[in-house]
């Protein structure tokens, strides 16, 4: 490499080294309300203590013994200049650590020219509010480059400046002894607190993410409830319109068979009412976007109008689920009767989906079912002596569905593991008055 090549290449390295000390690592800082009144006040502190130092020191005399018998006269400013003088650097200096955290490169170099200005024999006015301008740069500021050439250059002019006999220490043991540390501990702590805000983005991400998966997941169950509690509501209302036809043409020729006819018509529309009740409450998800394939919407619809499963079915599933190979007692107590065929669905889809968590995560167990007609409430209980592992952890969707299927008939849903082993899902469901 001859001398020419090497000569541009330390004129790029300089140039870019200049381009990067003007780029900032990061987004300027946004004090917060607080912070802002926290550094006024601080700054009001410090500036009536360096004025009152200042007054209180103006026309005094300091002599000072350097050696045995040698003394040394330091004259402090006297004088009406003197004293604005001292009272401008010190209100200069404090006022300008307001901003440290909003333009704290600026602020340093501020304070640093009022500290170069200082007379040493009152270096006070300007020396703390020095050490705190130099803090705050090594933390608050986004220029990392350019306040890393600037720290070691204003330490470095505030403590060859003067003479030996500065009031506060030595000249030479000034940046050893105070902004050195006061530097290092301040990038530590810089390097500390960008560390933990990008961990803090990173949780908040993922607590938003899982956030949107759980909403998309109760929104896709709502509207499938309310698929469901429509297709009921529908067999309800059509069944009235059939009886109301019947009744009008056979109201005059046979008016007994007309009666049972309305009567029908009137528990069919109860029973809609009561369906109808529920379904209000229900928050449903748009259908809105989605695609025309026509053979998935033939089988959708064929699916929809099928009959919606009841409790009266459940020794069906229970028969199609030991097929498969687990064993499930079926235990019925109490006095079945008659319910709202949405209630009785809700309870079908409990056994249903704890039956399959135990096919697939529950391998070689046995599974019990027990339904319970209480005079008050409605009790589904499913467990599982618990097997060997099968497919991975579930999703944690299907007992979401079943919790929000529940809701809706001010049911709840209790499961976790039992202390003798295995699974538990418990279901409860209040129940009007017979």
């Amino acid at each position: 490499m001859d001398a020419r090549t090497t000569l541009e290449w330390l004129r790029e390295a300089t140039r870019q080294t200049v381009r990067d000390a003007g780029l900032p690592s990061g987004p300027p800082l946004r004090p917060t309300p607080r912070a802002r009144k926290f550094d006024a006040l601080m700054a009001l502190a410090l500036g009536i203590a360096t004025v009152y130092y200042g007054i209180d020191n103006a026309n005094n005399v300091v002599v000072r013994e350097i050696a045995p018998g040698v003394e040394i006269v330091i004259p402090r400013p006297s004088g009406p200049g003197g004293l604005a003088f001292m009272v401008t650097l010190a209100v200069i200096a404090s006022g300008a650590l307001a901003l440290r955290r909003r333009y704290p490169l600026a602020v340093l170099c501020v304070v640093t020219a009022t500290t170069l200005a200082t007379p040493q024999s009152v270096l006070r006015l300007t020396f703390y509010a020095f050490i705190i301008a130099v803090y705050s740069a090594a933390v608050y500021s986004p220029y990392r480059v350019a306040t890393l050439a600037a720290l070691p250059v204003s330490v470095v002019l505030v403590g060859t400046s003067g003479n030996s006999v500065t009031p506060i220490v030595p000249n030479e043991y000034i940046a050893l002894l105070i902004l050195v540390p006061m530097a290092v501990a301040a990038v530590g702590l810089r390097t500390w607190k960008l560390r933990t805000d990008e961990g803090r983005t990173r949780l908040s991400a993922l607590e938003r993410e899982q956030a949107e998966a759980l909403r998309r997941a109760v929104e896709h169950e709502r509207a499938r409830i309310a698929r469901e509690l429509h297709d009921v509501v529908t067999h309800n209302v059509s069944v009235m319109i059939i009886q109301a036809g019947a009744a009008r043409k056979i109201m005059k020729t046979s008016p007994e068979e007309a009666d049972e006819a309305l009567l029908a018509v009137e528990a069919g529309g109860r029973a809609a009412m009561t369906e109808l009740r529920h379904v209000m409450g229900l928050l449903t998800m748009a259908d809105e976007g989605e695609g025309t394939d026509e053979g998935a919407d033939l089988a959708d619809t064929a699916a929809e109008l099928a009959p919606q499963p009841g409790l009266d079915q459940l020794e069906t599933l229970v028969g199609r689920v030991r097929d498969t190979g687990l064993p499930v007692d079926l235990t019925v107590t109490g006095p079945p009767r008659p319910l709202p065929p949405g209630l009785e669905l809700a309870a079908y889809r409990v056994v249903q989906e704890a039956l399959t968590n135990t096919v697939k995560h529950a391998s070689g167990a046995t599974a019990a079912v027990t339904v319970e007609y209480g005079p008050e409430r409605l009790r589904v209980e499913v467990t599982d002596t618990g097997g060997h592992p099968g497919a991975g952890a579930g999703s944690g969707r299907g007992l979401i569905g079943l919790r929000e299927r529940l809701a809706v008939y001010d049911g709840t849903l209790d499961t976790g593991r039992r202390l003798t082993g295995g699974y538990r899902v418990e279901a409860l469901i209040p129940l009007e008055a017979p």
